[in-house]
């Protein structure tokens, strides 16, 4: 037999699970990896992207 795919449209909390805590400000941060440090003007530079939305930030300390 084959695979059975569901047919029942996902309800409202499962589509935007985890997201609404980004849309109040609450990412969860986490350091990339691929780009780990990056040097600007003598400052140490750190790329941080949200792990349940996908946005960006940079942090110069």
């Amino acid at each position: 037999m084959s695979n059975v795919l569901p047919f029942k449209r996902p309800s409202a909390s499962q589509r935007h699970k985890g997201n609404t805590l980004c849309r109040r400000g609450f990412h969860k941060w986490q350091a990339e990896k691929a780009t780990p440090f990056d040097v600007k003007s003598g400052k140490l530079v750190t790329r941080y992207r949200c792990a349940r939305c996908g946005a960006t930030k940079v942090d110069a300390r």
